[in-house]
């Protein structure tokens, strides 16, 4: 059997913890906690590992990628390997002395989210305060420090009507690109899906919006615009295929497919814990089971699409009709787009539930202030994950 190419890039998902609880965030129910989390000599050596397969790029993430004080360690690994060294933050905990240590280690792009134009709503998505005031000085400061800056405008229900003054935002803050980035329903954003799920209508007036910016913009600003896959025709080809350009490493050390891979029941992902990072890339049993197209149904296996979009994306099948093998629903031939269409107007056209917020451990605050129990919370949440989203 031939070797699969190397992946581009490597998501290194450093920890779960993060002082903001967003409603939308596509970490997994079940969060790791410090004491799962790799060590760093671990990350060490499998940031060199990736080098050597052929990786490209390193984007640190989380939870919030700046809680961990080894943090420098890691970028400047990155950097002796000929890694592109990328930092994805909400940017709550950042200094500029923090800022000019990880860039003097050898950083080289951030990208910093932002969850409204102005602080009333976006403290309540995040549910801290002070947040957004944080992240507009963070902003300065990356800029100041001359590194890139991307902004990660997360669009729900909640925001969308602000989105023309998230972009003026974003050029007040000299940013170089704004990712347009509607939620992607996993994780917390499935729990909280009919919180978050936007109208048709606002979708459309969302498009207008970003095409209108990138013509005026242009030379400014580069858009990224994702749309949800539960209004589209056909499906996304999700991290470039299963398997393919793309490679995830769990806090607790699991090489996964993607970030949400860990939601598909019944398969397997090995760790960087026993095994090289090569070694399960290439022929761990979880990364071969939906690598190219020898896996795919009808009507996938003789569509003139299947190389382009690679069937599309196996958590979203999984998590809406229990198999990860069918057909992705947000495909118009998949016998569940219908139906996915009519969830997605029969939830945006209802009124909004109060927020679950993404938490480690403690009681839940939803967004109606009530506090839920976390056993409660945490076997509704879990329940939710290891069985199908009905649909109607």
């Amino acid at each position: 059997m031939t070797a699969p190419e190397p992946p581009l890039a490597l998501l290194a998902e450093i920890t779960h913890r993060c002082p903001q609880q967003c409603p939308y965030c596509s970490n997994p129910l079940e969060l790791n906690r410090a004491s799962d989390e790799l060590d760093t000599e671990t990350w060490l050596r499998v940031l060199a590992e990736a080098a050597d397969m052929g990786v490209l790029q390193v984007h640190f993430s989380g939870g919030e990628p700046t809680v961990r004080k080894d943090l420098e360690q890691l970028v400047r690994r990155a950097a002796e390997v000929g890694l592109y060294a990328n930092l994805i933050t909400a940017g709550v905990l950042l200094d500029e002395a923090r800022i000019t240590a990880l860039t003097e280690a050898g950083l080289e792009h951030v990208q910093l989210s932002f969850d409204d134009s102005e602080e009333r709503g976006a403290d309540r998505i995040g549910n801290l305060a002070g947040g957004h005031r944080k992240k507009i000085e963070v902003a300065r400061l990356v800029r100041k420090a001359g590194l890139p800056l991307t902004l990660n405008f997360v669009m729900h229900r909640h925001n969308l009507h602000h989105l023309e003054d998230m972009i003026d935002l974003a050029v007040e803050l000299d940013a170089h690109r704004v990712e347009v980035a509607h939620v992607q329903y996993y994780g917390w954003a499935l729990m909280n899906r009919a919180a978050l799920m936007p109208t048709r209508q606002q979708l459309d007036d969302a498009a207008a919006i970003v095409e209108r910016a990138r013509e005026r913009l242009k030379g400014v600003l580069v858009f990224d615009h994702v749309i949800p896959d539960y209004y589209a025709r056909r499906p996304k080809a999700c991290m470039g295929g299963w398997g393919r350009r793309f490679v995830n490493i769990s806090p607790s050390g699991k090489v996964l497919p993607c970030h949400a891979a860990e939601t598909i029941t019944g398969l397997d992902f090995a760790s960087v814990r026993e095994r090289s990072l090569k070694d399960i890339w290439e022929s761990s049993e979880a990364f071969q089971r939906f690598r190219g197209t020898g896996w795919m149904p009808e009507p996938c296996r003789s569509c003139d699409q299947r190389e382009i979009d690679w069937g599309g994306c196996r958590c979203q099948a999984f998590a809406l009709t229990g198999n990860a093998a069918n057909t992705d629903p947000a495909c118009e031939f998949s016998a569940h787009h219908a139906e996915l269409f009519a969830l997605a107007e029969a939830e945006s056209g209802a009124a909004p539930p109060p927020f679950i917020y993404r938490r480690i451990g403690a009681a839940v605050q939803g967004g109606d202030g009530a506090r839920r129990d976390d056993e409660t919370v945490e076997s509704r949440a879990g329940a939710r994950a290891r069985r199908p989203v009905a649909l109607p």
